[in-house]
């Protein structure tokens, strides 16, 4: 198998092109688990996440991987946000960090 291109994508993202692949034939065995686990845990709304994702480009300094991270866990404290940014929040200034926390209440 050849990788032809690679991109960072959410949770919501994988779960919609597992379920297409699977309408166009079967799945793979680690692809099944993984739809699965999706489906369990998945809930949120693909307008929301997709209007979060795109307020959230507009925050200074930060880059797809944390968009992507934000939008599958939705931090909704600094603790979380800690979390999941861990070694690059301190790159984030305290305005910024607020910014990314008042975007994620706003769109969820």
């Amino acid at each position: 198998m050849n990788i032809l291109s690679e991109e960072v994508i959410t949770d919501l993202q994988a779960k919609d092109v597992l379920e297409k692949r699977e309408k166009e034939g079967e799945l793979k065995y680690e692809q099944k688990n993984a739809l699965e686990i999706l489906r369990k845990f998945v809930k949120a709304d693909p307008e929301k996440i997709k209007n979060l994702m795109e307020e959230l480009k507009l925050v200074e300094g930060i880059r797809d991987k944390h968009i992507v991270s934000i939008a599958n866990f939705l931090p909704e404290d600094k603790d979380e946000l800690r979390i999941v940014l861990h070694k690059e929040y301190t790159f984030f200034t305290p305005e910024a960090v607020e910014k990314l926390l008042e975007t994620v209440k706003k769109n969820i």
